[in-house]
């Protein structure tokens, strides 16, 4: 496998190299992979126009990809999961499961370019569409912001904002290599022709999976397990971005986009547990279209449509019924459509506003279980924000959905914000709200889960949850030191749960009404299958508390420190309220990036670690997962000595320390790191 991998990443570098005759330009360019560090970019999630960091009225944390980059970071996972405190994840068959100072996956929204993520698997969105490599800046919004987004910004919003074409042509070339377990390689092309632009990116992933123990406990009992505690994958992503400047006023754009991912999950193999007859394979293909009219003084307005298709296949390894090795079925397809009209008004000198109206269709389908369902939503929302007395910003909005079969929802938002030098004091209140999914409202289907069979029930009774987030922020920002503190509140109801019952638990008279609806029960084997019905039912309340510090002590010295607190409660079926599943209450992360130039040598060396403390898994017998801390350490050397050309050469290691958790593969797991890994990387720009 090694051998596979160097040849790879050899061809790829030579092919870059051979590249540059077409791109490269007749003088020795500018090194173009910088790390700049600035402590008031410019962001757009909080209130949904550009402002500077320091002059927002809603706090947002922000990477940026010049900190992706410094970071040797080819992982939009990895990325948040070592940058951001406040979001966890937990990798499994089904996805990757992301949480949010405690909520679940479902009640965060993610944004690409401001416009929703879907295409996920078992409820878990698929991060792996992301092209990592194409990322300008990630944007974080803690807490409820459904008055902007609408549906599933409970939670927080995550948004990720891709790169633009560029002015100039430009090429990059990106390779890295972690031992034998991971191979990513990316590709960029920038190509201007007049007012016509062009951006295009690949990138592939090839990872393969581990096991840092080979057992799994069966009643008290060791036994050894094919099972992986990171499944093997391989996955490609393919991009395209077309902007178009007709005139100085209008701006156009078209983007495309194409996404494999298949697993290599272990085959079953007689005599030992944990292997499976099929691999699973995601497919996703993206488009959207767009434009811009510039108002001059006045503002702008907008009018973006941004469409997904998003499957799920099952590739079978063995025979299976009648299937044989080689054939593919189709398990679930997913199809988006937004379009979305919007204006931002300057209507005075010390105010602006934004307005908008979306149309939104959702379609859900499980082909083999005659399953299809769609769903359509209208929204329209207003924004004000309006400076005064110098020294203070007000933002009020509103929201209205209207959801096909569900209702309406209505939404607010209020902040105020104050303003004296490098100090700003803000205070918020905002809703949010999460409408049921097609699968929660319309499931009525029984299904495999690995060697399990479920038979699901969904409620078209059920109700959207809805959150009330209350903020206080206090934070102190100049050009090389800011310190923010952020105290919230998130208080969630109606929030939307199921039960579970093992089809022998249930009565005769049950039990024959469900063979008679469904008798493919009479083919598995009994005690393995189980009812599961939703319901709205639960409250939860999330208390919490952020830190975060940077300063810039010395001249390309860049250190960083950001702590969350999250104490999440749920209300359960007893009535007695404990630990939200999965959530963390202690997190950190720290940073420190060193960067010199010495005329055509730059040298960057980034530390980053993550600490956290036990995952809660309350009332689950294999108890909580632990705690654990991990440090990456990353040196990149960049040459500009060549002509039209410059290479950044990588060497890193990953999990510093090999920290590893051996405990046998059925427990609840924290920490997934195989141990320590040394990483090796190239980058090429032309």
């Amino acid at each position: 496998m090694k051998s596979i991998f160097a040849k790879s990443a050899l061809f790829l570098t030579a092919v870059s190299l051979t590249s540059s005759g077409a791109v490269a330009a007749e003088s020795a360019v500018e090194v173009t992979d910088t790390f700049s560090y600035t402590l008031n970019p410019l962001v757009v999630t909080g209130t949904g126009m550009h402002q500077r960091l320091k002059s927002t009225p809603v706090p947002v944390e922000v990477i940026t990809g010049s900190e992706l980059r410094a970071a040797s970071v080819n992982d939009l996972q990895e990325a948040l999961t070592m940058m951001i405190p406040s979001l966890s994840f937990s990798p499994s068959a089904m996805g990757s499961y992301l949480r949010m100072n405690g909520l679940t996956n479902r009640h965060v929204l993610v944004l690409v370019n401001g416009k929703k993520l879907t295409g996920d698997i078992s409820g878990n969105v698929d991060l792996g569409q992301i092209d990592v490599n194409l990322i300008k800046r990630i944007e974080v919004l803690n807490g409820a912001a459904s008055t902007l987004y609408g549906s599933d910004a409970v939670g927080g919003v995550i948004n990720i904002v891709m790169n633009e074409p560029q002015d100039e042509p430009h090429f990059t070339s990106n390779s890295s290599l972690r031992r034998d377990r991971q191979f990513d390689q990316s590709l960029s092309l920038s190509l201007p022709a007049g007012r016509v632009k062009s951006l295009t990116g690949f990138h592939y992933t090839h990872s393969d999976g581990w096991q840092n123990s080979h057992f799994t406990d069966d009643d008290g009992e060791l036994i050894p397990t094919l099972a992986q505690l990171s499944l093997g994958f391989t996955s490609q992503n393919l991009s395209q971005r077309f902007t178009y400047d007709p005139t100085d006023r209008l701006s156009l754009y078209a983007d495309g986009g194409y996404y494999h991912r298949l697993l290599d999950r272990p085959a079953e193999r007689e005599g030992i547990t944990g292997g499976m007859k099929y691999n699973t394979m995601s497919e996703s293909w993206s488009w959207s279209a767009g434009g811009r009219y510039s108002l001059g003084s006045l503002g702008g307005i907008s009018l973006d449509y941004s469409g997904r298709r998003f499957g799920q296949w099952y590739k079978y390894m063995l025979p299976s019924g009648d299937f044989n090795p080689g054939d593919y079925s189709q398990t679930k397809s997913q199809t988006f459509h937004d379009l979305e009209a919007k204006a931002i008004m300057n209507f005075s000198e010390h105010s602006n506003s934004v307005f908008g109206l979306v149309y939104r269709n959702e379609r859900l389908a499980r082909p083999e279980e005659d399953f299809d369902r769609n769903m359509n939503s209208f929204s329209a929302y207003a924004q004000h924000e309006q400076r005064f007395l110098n020294c203070f910003t007000a933002l009020v909005g509103a929201r209205f959905d209207a959801y096909q079969a569900i209702g309406s929802r209505f939404t607010p938002k209020a902040t105020l914000m104050y303003h004296i030098g490098d100090f700003n004091v803000r205070a918020s209140y905002a809703m949010g709200y999460r409408a049921p999914g097609l699968d929660e409202l319309y499931y009525h289907l029984m299904k495999p889960m690995g060697s399990r069979h479920i038979i699901t029930f969904g409620n078209p009774d059920l109700k959207s949850e809805a959150s009330n987030y209350f903020g206080v922020n206090l934070e102190y920002r100049t050009d090389r030191f800011s310190a923010s503190v952020t105290g919230y509140i998130n208080r969630v109801s109606n929030m939307i749960t199921s039960s579970s019952t093992k089809f022998n638990d249930l009565s005769d008279a049950e039990q024959a009404a469900l063979r008679d609806e469904f008798p493919e029960i009479n083919d598995v084997k009994l005690s393995s299958l189980s009812v599961k019905q939703y319901y709205n039912y639960s409250r939860a309340n999330v208390k919490g508390l952020e830190v975060n510090l940077t300063a810039m002590p010395l001249t390309g010295l860049t250190l960083s420190a950001n702590y969350t607190f999250a104490h999440g409660r749920g209300l359960e079926a007893d009535g007695n309220w404990s630990r939200l599943n999965r959530s963390v209450a202690h997190t950190a992360t720290i940073t420190g990036n060193y960067t010199h130039q010495w005329d055509w040598y730059r040298l960057n060396v980034n530390l980053n670690g993550r600490i956290q403390s036990k995952t809660y898994y309350p009332g689950d017998a294999d108890g909580d997962a632990p705690g654990y801390g991990i440090w990456n350490l990353v040196t990149r050397h960049t040459f500009s000595c060549f002509k039209g050309v410059t290479l950044t050469p990588g060497i890193g290691v990953d999990n510093i320390f090999n920290r590893r958790d051996m405990r046998p593969l059925n427990s609840n797991f924290a920490l997934y790191s195989p141990g320590r890994s040394y990483v090796v990387s190239l980058t090429v720009n032309i």
